[in-house]
This record gives C-alpha cells, sequence and structure tokens, in this order.
C-alpha cells in the first residue's frame, strides 16, 4: 500500500538522496537490471519507488505503482536519472 489512510506517503521517501540531471552521479553510466528498485532522482517524493520493467537503449520503463506524491503507475524516463535504492535505505523505507 503506497498511501496512509491520512493521505501520506508510507515509503520515507525524504530518506532517498536528491540527485539532480547535471549531478556528477547522474552523468555516470550504469546499466539497471530489470527488476531493479529504483527511484527518480530529481525529485524522489514525485515518483516514489518502482520497479524497472522494460530497458530499451537509454530508456527503462519504471512501475512506481502510485508511491510517490504524483501517483504516476508507469512512465519511461531516461536511465540518467533513475538511481538503485541505496542498501542502507532499503533497511529504512
Amino acid at each position: 500500500m503506497a498511501r496512509a489512510a491520512t493521505g501520506k506517503l508510507s515509503y520515507r521517501l525524504d530518506l532517498l538522496p536528491t540527485i539532480r540531471g547535471w549531478h556528477w552521479r547522474a552523468r555516470m553510466k550504469r546499466t539497471l537490471r530489470l527488476g531493479e528498485l529504483v527511484y527518480y532522482g530529481p525529485y524522489p517524493s514525485y515518483y516514489g519507488i518502482g520497479e524497472v520493467k522494460y530497458i530499451e537503449g537509454p530508456f527503462a520503463a519504471v512501475d512506481f505503482r502510485g508511491t510517490g506524491t504524483l501517483s504516476v503507475h508507469e512512465d519511461v524516463i531516461e536511465q540518467r536519472y533513475l538511481f538503485p535504492i541505496p542498501e542502507p535505505a532499503r533497511q529504512l523505507l
């Protein structure tokens, strides 16, 4: 369940680091894997946490399941804006 009864998100998305598109971490070459849990770096709380469903070139289709404040369920985003959930944060989310 993505939202609690009060309308607040049930995930602690504020624990995920914000990474803007111009940051060196966004420009690093990386390869996402199918099924990997990721978040949208520039605004983690907007999209929430998603699972990589399909990869085509520099783009990845991600199923966010409405976990963010924008209630996005699926979107195709350039991989450089998607970041794997860090292990320490996974335990706290």
